[in-house]
């Protein structure tokens, strides 16, 4: 973040979820981080972890703060910017991260000094994103309320490769009674009705198409998360209400249409709705896209059965190495070095490419050391020889450490030591026979 000093940063409310994980970037970025929590231990825990600073006192956290951002559950929101806000710093700036813009952004401006800028936001992601690229952040400035800070954080996300929407607060709550509470509501109810309908799930799996799985995949993230959290998305925005009686009887509508054979009617309707839609290309192309890449990882991996790979879970980050030995429609088996057999759901891994499995490897894997000693020669380049055996696919590292042309080596004849290192044992062995098949003699 671009500055003349280094900046001080409040989150309210830092120690879990998104405020968390705010705190987790924003202190790459060499800015004065502090949390705050009403829970101390757990608070100081968390900030020992992220290398911050921590305080239970809202207070006395934002007396030195460039930015202050709040971070609070949607309830507690309105209650919480009217306790801090008032005690904000001249020339700082305010930010909530609620996904509720509306009643927020009033009570900042109310309660806000006037030498205080405000600047409401809502990042579209959770905290289990790896980083800010790709991601959407939405800014809903309102009228010479940050006149000063604006522009410094919409450089920082366009630094960080995030795609910046501006808008109202009022257009961003009707807008996100769809996005979010239509959503979230039909995703909810459509898992209440599979588990009411005692249909099992595992076994749907296996009648699915593609959009089908992908859909349930999307259902059971929603459903698995904090429903806290989703029943306050959808209580404190007033217009999602509407967007759900409107959700409801439309169901009851089509309904009526199906049961009382009212077959033009409905297909009218549902005609009606793909051109009010009017993204069929679009839409198409990105379900496609999103369908081939739930194949792409069970083939790449079907292709490797018998060859070594690297596996890292993507929510742990733990790197599995292996030779893959089994593949099932959802699982991996990979044999390890030490001989144990890993299953892994394939779901919950990324493949690593060479190079990334090379390095892990380098960092990880204790490294077995060889000498071998050849007649080459003597008129043979040594640099040309070292990049050869550099070239030699077990071999990590060579250095040549001794050239010898006594009375025991041939005529016309030189003799190369070289020292190099393996992953494996027994390597050796491979690198001798390479050697013998370029000509050279082993001594």
């Amino acid at each position: 973040m671009a500055c003349e000093k280094r900046k001080n940063i409040t989150i309210i409310g830092g120690t879990r979820g998104l405020g968390k994980w705010i705190a987790e970037q924003l202190k790459k970025e060499d800015l004065n981080i502090t949390i705050t929590s009403r829970n101390k231990s757990s608070g100081e825990k968390v900030a020992n972890k992220l290398n911050v600073n921590y305080t239970d006192n809202n207070i006395e956290s934002v007396k030195n703060a460039d930015i202050i951002i709040f971070s609070v559950p949607i309830e507690h929101m309105v209650k919480t910017i009217k306790e801090v806000a008032p005690h904000a710093p001249e020339g700082s700036v305010l930010m909530d991260i609620t996904s509720v813009k509306t009643e927020p952004s009033k009570a900042l401006v109310e309660y806000a000094p006037k030498n205080v800028e405000v600047l409401p936001c809502h990042p579209m992601f959770g905290p289990r994103v790896p980083s800010l690229e790709g991601q959407v952040v939405i800014l809903t400035p309102l009228e010479n309320q940050s006149k000063t800070w604006f522009s410094i954080i919409e450089n920082f996300l366009q630094e960080n490769n995030v795609k910046i929407v501006i808008t109202t607060p009022e257009e961003h709550d009707k807008t996100m009674s769809v996005v979010q509470g239509l959503t979230h509501f039909s995703y909810i109810s459509i898992a209440s009705t599979i588990r009411k309908l005692n249909i099992s799930v595992k076994k749907s799996r296996e009648f699915a198409s593609p959009v089908y799985s992908l859909m349930l995949d999307m259902i059971s993230r929603i459903v698995s998360q904090n429903p806290y959290l989703y029943y306050s998305i959808q209580k404190s925005n007033k217009e999602t209400t509407i967007s759900r009686k409107q959700l409801i009887e439309e169901s009851i509508y089509l309904a009526n249409l199906i049961e009382n054979d009212k077959e033009e009617e409905f297909v009218k309707n549902m005609g009606d709705s793909a051109k009010y839609l009017d993204e069929y290309e679009e839409a198409l192309g990105r379900s496609d896209k999103a369908i081939s890449i739930l194949t792409h990882d069970l083939n790449v991996l079907k292709e490797s059965i018998g060859k070594e790979i690297g596996l890292e879970h993507q929510y742990s980050k733990n790197v599995h190495v292996g030779i893959v030995k089994r593949v099932t429609h959802d699982k991996v088996f990979l044999k390890t070095n030490d001989n144990k057999m890993v299953r892994l759901n394939i779901s919950n891994v990324n493949i690593l490419s060479e190079s990334e499995l090379y390095d892990w490897k380098r960092n990880n894997f204790k490294l077995e050391y060889y000498d071998v000693s050849a007649l080459f020669p003597r008129d043979s380049s040594q640099e040309f020889l070292i990049k050869m055996f550099e070239n030699i696919e077990p071999v990590i590292d060579v250095e040549l450490i001794d050239v010898y042309t006594g009375e025991q080596i041939k005529e016309g004849y030189v003799s190369y030591t070289f020292h190099y290192s393996t992953f494996n044992k027994g390597d050796n062995k491979y690198v001798e026979e390479y050697l013998r098949g370029i000509g050279a003699t082993i001594r």
